[in-house]
């Protein structure tokens, strides 16, 4: 008798061993792609408690059913990790969608009309501000000059943020406020556009725009959450589960992190806090976290700017511009910056993350980034270069040399192919958005869109990764094709590449057993289209964490 209970005690007991733990939610009848090289495609996800338990067949899948499983059957539909987006700005994207939208002005006057029509609703006084225009779109392609805006605008402040943000059109009275004349010196960093007479035209790039911001109304923290609130919406509604946060300062962080603390806040952010000696300080002192609040901020990185942008002629070359013979750019920073800052972070546990466009500006940051690695040695630094986009030869196997990340945005590539050769000519065009050439290397590239100065659609930028080509399939035979992506590599570049980039591969960018479920449903395979279809491509469902935070109508 005592033979026989053992014998059922150890039957009940490997019983128990066998049964998996029932499971939250249990997706199948899809097709997987899970960004990890042990089960790469699957047709089955089992989640609980917010993470992913296993990814296989469905047969087995099922085994961790239970009564109050929730079952997703998605009828063959797509999956993949929910995408990440390496290069964004979450407040610039919310505040855009409640300012006036210029992109896709076809010239001055068409802004100059939205201006207006914003005017009717404006009380005199109050500020008017728009984002997106581009000069490179217009039959004249200069810069614009603030007469005929002004002339439109005599009782309203206004600033029009060009679409790259590293410059904008201000009009007299922003000029009055700011108090900037033809006696004005250009800032260091910065530069006021002047007429042949010396006088303001209104455009001011890179640090000359800080002259105008700092009179402008400081938004309350309600504005800045109503920001943050819609921006989130947006992101969800194309699959973006997480973002890299360029630039943000302590106060808008204290935003976020409210909205954290109340569960408000819908999304993975990765914040590089602002590059001011009180930002950072403040950042060092409080010191590197990771994770917080149920994984939605991480507090890590630093963000500083070398130099300004290709299209308005402040991204600082080796050489001046083919177009402008006289200009080679605008070096930001003082020098001895980026090293100093570094090395501060390098002794805190802090990652750099450095915006570089022109030649120049790449190779000074990788200069002084090699002083402090010297100076502190630490090999997982993760050091970044933001854009990268203008790279000398003889600096493109610099960056696999010192563990250098370049986060690249491939839609940059397809925004500026049509005139970059004007800007930088045919020879350093061989080195301009040069994946292909970094990537054998021997470096990940984790691929973002800048937002809100490309769309914020990551399918924009999977295209572009792996066609060169716009969003009309132009050129036909791609940009430089030959520095094209794979498919497989496009999607690690949004999803796996920008979590190892921010130090989160142990915790999302595949579709990993332990790494949390964030994912995403597609209705057509993005990895198996014909590449004129890709852009074609719809998210049904996006989901976070093992809960859907977005479904289409």
């Amino acid at each position: 008798m005592r033979s026989l209970m053992s014998f059922l005690a150890l039957i009940a007991a490997t019983t128990t061993l066998a049964t998996p733990a029932p499971a939250d939610l249990i997706v199948h009848d899809a097709r997987i792609y899970t960004v990890d090289a042990n089960h790469p495609v699957v047709n089955a996800l089992v989640v609980r408690g917010g993470r992913v338990v296993f990814v296989g067949s469905e047969r087995e899948a099922m085994s961790f059913r239970a009564a109050k499983t929730q079952l997703l059957d998605l009828d063959g539909a797509t999956v993949i990790p929910g995408m990440i987006d390496a290069h964004a700005h979450l407040l610039g994207l919310g505040q855009s969608l409640q300012t006036i939208d210029l992109r896709g002005t076809s010239s001055f006057d068409a802004v100059i009309a939205k201006v207006v029509e914003r005017r009717a609703a404006t009380a005199s006084g109050r500020w008017i501000v728009g984002r997106g225009w581009d000069q490179n779109d217009w039959a004249d392609t200069r810069f614009p000059e603030h007469t005929a805006l002004s002339a439109k605008t005599t009782d309203h402040p206004v600033l029009l943020e060009r679409v790259d943000g590293h410059a904008v059109l201000v009009n007299a009275a922003a000029m009055t406020a700011a108090g900037i004349t033809s006696d004005s010196d250009d800032p260091d960093g910065g530069r006021i556009e002047r007429d042949a007479n010396g006088a303001p035209t209104g455009v001011l790039v890179d640090n000359a725009i800080d002259l105008v911001a700092k009179v402008m109304p400081a938004s309350t923290a309600d504005e800045l959450r109503d920001a943050v609130t819609l921006a989130i919406a947006e992101l969800q509604r194309w699959g973006l589960t997480g973002i890299h946060d360029a630039g943000v300062t302590r106060g808008v962080i204290g935003v976020y992190e409210a909205m954290a603390r109340e569960g408000q806040f819908g999304l993975r952010n990765y914040v590089m806090v602002a590059g001011s000696d009180d930002d950072i300080g403040w950042a060092l002192a409080r010191g590197a976290q990771n994770g917080l609040y149920d994984g939605r901020l991480w507090l890590r990185s630093i963000k500083l700017s070398a130099d300004g942008a290709l299209g308005s002629r402040g991204a600082w070359l080796l050489e001046p511009y083919a177009d402008a013979p006289g200009q080679s750019g605008l070096a930001t920073l003082p020098s001895g910056r980026v090293r100093d800052v570094a090395i501060k972070a390098l002794k805190a546990g802090f990652q750099v993350n450095i915006h570089a466009i022109g030649d120049r500006a790449n190779r000074v940051v990788l200069d002084e980034l090699t002083q402090a690695l010297d100076a502190v040695p630490v090999a997982d630094h993760r050091f970044r270069i933001e854009h990268a986009q203008i790279l000398h030869p003889d600096d493109l196997a610099r960056f696999a040399e010192l563990g250098v990340i370049p986060s690249m945005q491939s839609s940059h590539q397809t925004s500026d192919m049509y005139w970059a050769g004007v800007r930088i000519g045919p020879t350093r065009e061989l080195g301009a958005y040069a994946w292909r050439s970094l990537l054998d290397t021997g470096v990940i590239i984790p691929n973002g869109s800048d937002l809100p100065v490309e769309l914020p659609n990551p399918l924009i930028s999977f295209h572009a990764a792996v066609s060169r080509q716009d969003a009309k399939n132009w050129p036909a035979s791609g940009w430089h094709p030959e520095q094209r992506m794979t498919r497989d590599e496009a999607l690690k570049s949004m999803t796996l590449w920008p979590a190892q980039a921010a130090f989160m591969e142990a915790d999302v960018g595949s579709l990993s057993p332990g790494k949390r479920a964030d994912f995403v449903v597609l209705d057509q395979d993005l990895m198996r289209v014909a590449p004129e279809l890709i852009l074609r491509t719809r998210v049904r469902q996006t989901w976070l964490g093992g809960e859907r935070v977005y479904a289409a109508e």
